[in-house]
């Protein structure tokens, strides 16, 4: 039952191909989730990311596009079948293993943004160094945090709040939050949603020249079927997996 549609494949980027890496960056088997006993359950046979590959995730309202994401980042454990990302098991890695990892390896665009109010917006945008101590807070990583913001719009915007910011302007520092660390995996639920279609573009621009700069992979949820062709391929969630439940 699984497939998969979309955009002609596209080659992964250079570094990916230089260094021989072709394990997947992520990836899941006959896996089953459920929200409790009678929520929301979702089921997959099989998907795996490639290191520096484009993936575009489509689906209705409900269709466990979220979840999805949730299960490759290990924010969500399956009920049954395994999960790996860079290779370690999501299933048996304990809570804070696990947060560790996904902090290293993983940038996240939340569909809720999570930028803290009480933090300016350079330092929402190097949260992930307050909050892990095995990720380094240099002048580099202060460096590369003003440089993807000023690439955003907001480069004279760094100490303001969030609630100072507009809509759009929240949801561009949060993609350059899921940037900074320069992760092997970019997850992003519909980080374009809330802009209008010429930022969206340079958003969407942003996010796939710094995945191909450091060889990342990118999963990106979008209801915006005028952005796949800029992906290597597309998961259709109608078509792949079995959801169940109330919308989640």
């Amino acid at each position: 039952m699984i497939s998969s549609s979309g955009s002609a494949p596209q080659s992964a980027p250079d570094s990916t191909r230089a260094n021989g890496d072709t394990d997947p960056v992520a990836a899941l088997s006959a896996v089953s989730f459920r929200y409790g006993a009678r929520g929301f359950a979702l089921e997959l046979d099989a998907l795996a990311i490639a290191p520096g590959e484009r993936v575009a995730v489509i689906g209705a309202s409900g269709s466990g596009k979220t979840t999805l994401l949730h299960l490759l980042a290990g924010l969500l454990v399956p009920a049954r079948g395994s999960a790996t990302l860079t290779g370690i098991d999501l299933v048996r890695a304990p809570l804070a293993a696990r947060a560790a990892l996904r902090a290293r390896v993983v940038g996240l665009v939340f569909q809720e943004l999570e930028l803290l109010e009480h933090l300016d917006v350079i330092e929402n945008v190097l949260l992930p160094y307050f909050a892990v101590p095995a990720l380094r807070l240099d002048s580099a990583a202060r460096a590369r945090a003003a440089a993807l913001l000023a690439r955003v719009g907001l480069g004279d915007k760094l100490r303001r709040r969030p609630h100072a910011l507009s809509q759009g302007e929240r949801q561009r520092a949060a993609l350059a939050r899921a940037l900074v660390t320069e992760p092997r995996l970019v997850l992003a639920d519909e980080p374009t949603g809330n802009l209008d279609p010429a930022t969206g573009r340079r958003a969407l621009e942003l996010l796939l020249d710094e995945a191909r700069r450091t060889g990342a992979a990118v999963m990106m949820v979008t209801h915006d079927h005028s952005l796949l062709p800029h992906f290597d391929r597309t998961v259709d969630l109608d078509t792949r997996t079995r959801a169940e439940g109330p919308t989640c």
